[in-house]
């Protein structure tokens, strides 16, 4: 007798990271940090507009400040970061910055508040986001896995968005009863609450050991080779350096906007930032099967165009105020768009990294690509303040939505917009 063919069988379906107990610990410093950083994106301008009479050339400043460690440590950070534990790496990032913003909180209550000290400030603090930045993104794939690294960055740019969503309004709100440090002080407990969340995390990481390393200058210059030297990840690099560099343009001069040129209080701008970040949460929850639909390699061109129409909506604001349609109608859909577009594209190109590069040059390649994306942040602010100061507020944001038509045109004018997969095989395949 011929035995019956065997039952086909289905392998089971992998539980959601929601049940791994040390990613939610990571989630859970992340979220609070999140939520943090939040706030405080939308105290600190306030207060150095509203109570500090900050200038278009001081914003400048003062968002280059927050970003320039990107483009001086960025390339180091990432070798030294493969160095370390990454646990430890992001639980003193975290107390470094609730240690800086309590010396802002302190210098303000006591009438010591000042534009130099907020640039110093930024500055240590935009060390310290160096380094939580490159250890946060080389230290998902070794907790959950390289198969799973699409969801736990999905589950990560979904808190982002809701602080996103949820901190800006309720800063804003509070503004109007209680002082910007205030709301500052509040970010100092988020911090240390991330760290301690980040130190109860269990698993134990493996360094490499130390009679293998080589000199400084040979793995920074391995993660920086591996970075420009694969085509896919080159074009996407350069997308999101010039769409950084147009951030840093805007970002200088959106508190100026709002509050001096279209006449919003801060609790509108809370709103308006809040509204905006509507768009991100939609964009973590509909990401991956978005990318399924459009295709993972597609999503990312996709993402880069959607970003030019969005941020155009930010200087039309003025003009449709004119006309008589409320300044916060397309502040608020500007900024959904946008979002939606930015987390979708992170979420592709930042698993896509992951998935292609050895776990060994995991840091050193993240700050590679830091390095090149972020260090144009600091410029962009520059270039910012001194157009503001120059040509106006209006002329300048139009001037950065010039800059990010041009960042989709690496990504747009290439096989990315035409392919539905990303390869992984080959790093250096065309």
């Amino acid at each position: 007798m011929t035995a019956p063919p065997a039952a086909a069988t289905t392998p089971p379906r992998p539980r959601s990271l929601v049940h791994h107990a040390d990613f939610r610990r990571l989630w859970v410093g992340d979220a609070l940090g999140q939520l943090g950083a939040q706030v405080t994106y939308v105290a600190l301008p306030v207060y150095a507009v509203a109570h500090l009479g900050a200038t278009e050339w001081q914003m400048g400043l003062l968002t280059a400040a927050e970003t320039a460690a990107f483009l001086v440590i960025g390339l180091p950070a990432g070798a030294w970061v493969d160095r370390m534990r990454k646990r430890r790496t992001l639980i003193a990032a975290d107390l470094v910055r609730a240690a800086v913003l309590a010396v802002v909180v302190l210098a303000a209550l006591t009438g010591h508040g000042s534009m130099p000290l907020l640039y110093a400030c930024g500055l240590v603090i935009s060390a310290a986001t160096v380094f939580f930045d490159v250890a946060h993104q080389s230290y998902v794939p070794g907790l959950v896995g390289l198969d799973r690294v699409v969801e736990g960055n999905s589950k990560l740019q979904a808190t982002a968005s809701v602080a996103m969503v949820a901190a800006p309004a309720l800063g804003g709100v509070l503004l109007r009863v209680v002082a910007a440090p205030v709301l500052v002080l509040a970010t100092v407990v988020t911090y240390l609450l991330s760290a301690a969340a980040v130190g109860r995390i269990r698993q134990q990481e493996v360094l490499p050991r130390v009679e293998d390393r080589r000199p400084l200058r040979v793995e920074i210059a391995e993660g920086l080779q591996f970075v420009v030297r694969q085509p896919y990840l080159r074009r996407i690099v350069a997308c999101t350096s010039l769409s950084n560099f147009a951030s840093g343009i805007g970002n200088a001069l959106l508190v100026i906007y709002v509050l001096r040129h279209l006449g919003l209080d801060e609790a509108a701008l809370g709103l308006v930032l809040s509204g905006g970040a509507i768009g991100g949460l939609v964009g973590a929850v509909v990401t991956a099967p978005l990318s399924r639909w459009v295709g993972e390699a597609r999503i990312i061109p996709v993402g880069a165009l959607l970003a030019v129409p969005a941020l155009a909506l930010t200087p039309l604001a003025a003009p449709l105020a004119d006309a008589g349609v409320p300044a916060a109608v397309p502040l608020v859909v500007g900024g959904a768009l946008l979002s939606l577009a930015v987390v979708v594209y992170n979420v592709a190109q930042v698993s896509f990294r992951q998935r292609l590069c050895p776990p060994a040059l995991l840091g050193r390649m993240n700050a590679s690509v830091r390095f090149i994306v972020w260090g144009t942040l600091p410029l962009g602010g520059l270039l910012g303040g001194a157009l503001g100061a120059a040509l106006g507020v209006l002329p300048t944001y139009w001037v950065a939505v010039g800059v990010t038509a041009v960042a989709a045109l690496p990504v747009v004018l290439s096989p990315l917009i035409r392919m539905r997969e990303l390869p992984v095989p080959d790093p250096v395949a065309p």
